[in-house]
């Protein structure tokens, strides 16, 4: 039998450590917001013949000045390239076409949107909202369905998830756009499913071990159930990881999820459950 309730301690100083030192760069430095949140133009490009995407790089800095990002399309044959909100104005991007077009001659402009900031602030705080509304009813089906310290539990564990994946783009400044959003649901309902495997094998144990204490109760139910946890998240995690490889125009989706995975098989074992014990407890200590 697994002793990790004893080792609760350990268990929520690693997350501690890691959310505090996402939460620094958070605080100091902020989310490196992509277009999709500031506003800005996204240009996609035909090159129509062999080219070194440094060799346009160059041709773009002269004009937006580090302030885009750029990433070849269709298996290397064109060329994507997001300018941020303030880098440019439509006549300076119209000269930085041109240029790319003198440079290289078989080139053309495919397409060119362009997103305002006021919708970018509107996408955040739907996104917000969004995350807010899962997280209550969620809060509220396990509630009814369990108890409600399994419930706040399981919510704790969700908002450890969000928090360590927003930490890691926070510390290595990932852009933020859309399909992070996407993401973070995806993984709030990938956790929540896994915990709830393991709280009802808890729950089936509380009656089978009546006279066994809540530690040995859950070091028993996360035994029982941690070999189909890590089972069910590796094969998640293989697929995800080949999609990222082989799948480059979805990669601000799946590289999310990579991490989400990762932290939300750690949370369903080490931080939920611990946090149910720790919950009984001190409403055991509320009631004596």
């Amino acid at each position: 039998m697994l002793k990790i309730v004893e080792k609760t301690k350990l268990w929520f100083a690693i997350s501690l450590f890691v959310i505090v030192i996402g939460m620094g760069f958070m605080a100091t430095r902020g989310l490196n917001l992509g277009i999709d949140f500031k506003g800005g133009t996204v240009l996609e490009i035909s090159m129509n013949e062999e080219f070194k995407k440094a060799d346009v790089d160059k041709v773009i800095d002269k004009h937006a000045k580090g302030e885009y990002i750029s990433k070849t399309t269709d298996d290397g044959k064109n060329l994507e390239v997001t300018v941020k909100s303030e880098a440019l104005t439509a006549d300076e991007i119209g000269a930085m076409i041109e240029d790319i077009n003198a440079e290289f001659k078989a080139s053309e402009l495919l397409s060119q949107d362009t997103i305002g900031g006021a919708i970018g602030n509107e996408l955040k705080s739907k996104a917000i909202f969004a995350l807010i509304i899962a997280t209550f009813c969620m809060l509220a089906y396990i509630g009814f369905r369990f108890e409600f310290k399994f419930g706040t539990a399981a919510v704790v564990a969700l908002l450890h998830d969000v928090l360590i994946t927003l930490g890691v783009y926070a510390v290595f400044y990932i852009p933020v756009n859309t399909p992070f959003i996407a993401a973070i649901l995806t993984i709030v309902g990938y956790s929540i499913n896994d915990t709830i495997v393991v709280f009802d094998r808890i729950r089936e144990n509380q009656k089978n071990m009546r006279k066994a204490s809540l530690e040995e109760i859950t070091n028993v139910s996360i035994s029982q159930t941690i070999a189909r946890s890590i089972n069910t998240s590796a094969t998640t995690l293989f697929t995800i990881i080949a999609v990222y490889v082989f799948v480059p125009s979805i990669r601000e989706l799946s590289f999310p999820l990579i991490i989400g995975i990762l932290v939300g098989a750690y949370s369903s074992i080490f931080i939920a459950s611990p946090t149910w014990v720790l919950l009984k407890k001190r409403n055991k200590k509320a009631t004596a």
